[in-house]
């Protein structure tokens, strides 16, 4: 069999295959790998459960790597929220610099491993993504710091989708953090594929309703920006385009963009259903508008009539399953 990639190949995207490897970076005592300050592990059973079926983990743990041993002295930021001292407790062993070049180092070859998201330790002085405790010289903490790992990361790689296994919990973030691992991945293997013309304008058609969903605006722009496809050198393209996709999708999908997405979808096959069958679809949608249900449930309607109707450009839509179904419960 051919590989998507060859030129005359299956018409079937290389994007769009099932078979494409995710891979996420994470803190390794989220895994269960006993790293942590005290000997012990922060296991995570959604990381270690629901997204092991469909990640593959890459494992940090910036402290141990450093070769700080565990158990270990705990570690503080000291100093300025924009620009800490990462500093042992007890001792007073300064090692933002050893942090530093470790980073700079660790980072760049996480860029190599093809990375499509990562899972930060929360609160942590070196993996924290947010509000973490940085004391001042009297000892007061504020919570306005970054770990020292976790900055490097993100001014690095400020595309790729990066979340805390404590805002996990949040469904709307957890939705949010997921859909963009999915769709960071699609986006590489768009890339990895030659980003032919033609494969580019089925790659932002598949994804309309997804990008509707979340920032119609940025959609917009992107659809714009697909009108310069040939006057650009294809590099410098894709690259404006990858950060508009990317930004365009960190804007939260709020309840009420998503029922128009399922209503405009909704339009194409609606003059096919029955009385019954319309209001059964539009109950569903209230009662997602309500709060009381989740959004699966109108989506596996819709992709039901979608298929029952072989509505081909809403089948194609990546809206309908941005990654798998037990993901969006």
């Amino acid at each position: 069999m051919k590989d998507a990639r060859e030129p005359g190949s299956s018409p079937a995207a290389y994007w769009r295959s099932p078979d494409l490897e995710i891979k996420v970076g994470i803190s390794s005592c989220l895994l269960g790998e006993a790293v942590r300050y005290d000997g012990g592990h922060q296991k995570d059973s959604y990381v270690t459960g629901a997204l092991s079926r469909y990640f593959t983990w890459v494992s940090v743990c910036p402290e141990m790597e450093l070769g700080l041993g565990a158990p270990r002295e705990t570690l503080r930021l000291v100093g300025h929220a924009a620009a800490p001292r990462l500093v042992a407790t007890q001792s007073g062993t300064d090692l933002t610099d050893a942090m530093d070049t470790y980073a700079r180092a660790r980072v760049g070859a996480l860029g190599a491993a093809g990375l499509s998201g990562y899972i930060l330790k929360r609160s942590s002085p070196s993996c924290g993504m947010e509000r973490v405790k940085v004391y001042t010289e009297a000892g007061m903490p504020s919570r306005n710091g970054s770990g020292l790992f976790a900055r490097r990361l993100m001014d690095t790689y400020p595309l790729l989708p990066v979340e805390e296994e404590g805002r996990l919990s949040d469904a709307r973030l957890r939705d949010n953090f997921i859909t963009r691992v999915f769709a960071y991945r699609r986006l590489r293997a768009l890339e990895e594929s030659g980003a032919r013309a033609k494969d580019i304008v089925g790659f932002h058609t598949a994804h309309k309703f997804l990008l509707l969903a979340h920032s119609p605006v940025d959609y917009a722009r992107l659809g714009r920006l697909l009108g310069n496809l040939k006057r650009l050198p294809r590099a410098e393209w894709l690259a404006r385009y990858g950060e508009g996709f990317m930004r365009a999708l960190a804007v939260g999908a709020t309840t009420r963009k998503h029922v128009n997405a399922l209503q405009h979808i909704m339009g194409f096959f609606k003059e096919r259903l029955s009385t019954e069958e319309k209001r059964e679809l539009l109950g569903h949608i209230g009662d997602f508008a309500r709060g009381l249900v989740p959004l699966v449930v109108p989506i596996t309607l819709i992709n039901h009539y979608v298929a029952r109707f072989a509505v081909s450009y809403v089948a194609d839509q990546i809206y309908l399953s941005p990654h798998p179904k037990e993901l969006m419960l």
